[in-house]
């Protein structure tokens, strides 16, 4: 009897969330999809309908979402299987230069060709530029793929260097 009432309860737990469903695929949570890979989000209602199509599971409803993609942008060169790895590794930043850092949207092209879309943030022109043309520079990506063919895909880039070396606290002087 024990046994039953933890059962029960743990499948109370689990079926408070809804179903999540990505690109027909049935997924544990959508959190680490970028809002940029998304194309459209629907929402199925807990009714009759939806649980007869989607199983007991869908007793909380249905997230729907479809990507702009069916498999991701990818980049392999160099034995590196990471942009931010290979970026790394090709500009040159000196353990002796300070500490820097920028967040870049990069827009990988049908054709593999990688190019800054958006500047997010960066803590230095020079070391923006630096990284800026190791980008320019990279080996083609593997692009995205929609139903078997090429589309444009964002990719979010975060680089530090050199690595390990924190960024310096900025001081803020406020005058009353």
């Amino acid at each position: 009897m024990v046994a039953t009432a933890l059962t029960a309860t743990a499948l109370t737990a689990s079926a408070r969330e809804p179903l999540y469903v990505v690109n027909g695929e049935v997924v544990a949570t959508i959190e680490g999809i970028p809002h940029e890979d998304i194309e459209s989000i629907d929402v199925l209602p807990a009714n009759e309908e939806t649980i007869a199509l989607w199983g007991l599971e869908a007793s909380e409803g249905v997230i729907l979402v479809t990507l702009r993609y069916d498999t991701p942008a990818r980049f392999s060169a160099e034995g590196r299987n990471n942009f931010t790895d290979y970026l790394a590794t090709t500009v040159k930043w000196g353990d002796n230069m300070p500490a820097e850092r920028v967040s870049l949207r990069i827009k990988v092209e049908c054709d593999g060709r990688a190019t800054v879309s958006e500047v997010l943030q960066s803590t230095s022109r020079q070391f923006l530029k630096r990284v800026q043309k190791a980008i320019a520079n990279a080996p083609l990506w593997s692009p995205a793929t929609r139903d078997g063919e090429a589309v444009e895909s964002i990719v979010l880039v975060n680089l530090q260097l050199p690595e390990g070396k924190e960024l310096p606290v900025e001081r803020a002087v406020i005058i009353l």
